[in-house]
């Protein structure tokens, strides 16, 4: 398994070596050695979730609040979804910043989001599946987002799906409504980088 960290420190690119017979394929899409070395400490397995979503559905951009925040390890089994993790630390010396990887079932990369970090993707075919592993369960009250198209984020989502057709983004009432990342820090909601990375620390 081949892995990269992305732009966005805590975020990692992961692509996993595929064996194809005439029968199909088989892979390790998670490793707990592989991610051990990645981070520094093992990933406590709280909760997994699955999503299916129609091109242009686009989800995000999501995080929970610290403590405990909510780290992601997300891949996409069917489909393809434009995957990203923006930094949300406040006083990260890459706040602000977006990173992304392509999901899909060709190269079936996966994508880890450590806590603090948001996640996002725009699903770029009808019936994309993605999986997400959860370092902690959903908590509802702790559940935030700012809005994917902040222009002072300045996500390049892709305009095309995966069969070249024209995609406008499908946001849910939640995520339509979303603040943008000022008022989000103005509100409070966001960790900073020192309570990130002290966070982290706790894990190892």
């Amino acid at each position: 398994m081949q892995v990269r960290e992305l732009s966005v420190p805590g975020a990692f690119e992961l692509t996993p070596a595929q064996h194809a017979d005439d029968r199909g394929v088989f892979l390790e899409w998670f490793r707990e050695d592989v991610f051990s070395t990645m981070t520094g400490h093992a990933l406590h397995l709280a909760q997994a979730n699955c999503s299916v979503s129609s091109a242009g559905t686009l989800r995000g951009i999501h995080f929970a609040q610290l403590p405990p925040s909510q780290a992601k390890f997300v891949t996409c089994v069917s489909g393809a979804a434009f995957d990203v993790a923006v930094d949300l630390r406040v006083g990260s010396p890459t706040y602000g910043r977006w990173d992304a990887v392509l999901l899909d079932d060709v190269d079936r990369r996966a994508i880890y989001l450590s806590e603090g970090l948001g996640h996002a993707f725009l699903a770029l075919e009808d019936d994309t599946v993605v999986n997400y592993l959860c370092s902690a369960p959903y908590a509802p009250g702790r559940e935030h987002g700012v809005h994917p198209l902040d222009p002072a984020i300045g996500i390049e989502w892709p305009t095309t799906a995966r069969d070249g057709s024209p995609v406008a983004p499908l946001l849910s009432p939640k995520d339509e409504a979303a603040p943008t990342l000022a008022e989000a820090a103005e509100q409070g909601l966001l960790a900073t980088w020192d309570q990130a990375r002290d966070f982290i620390q706790t894990l190892v």
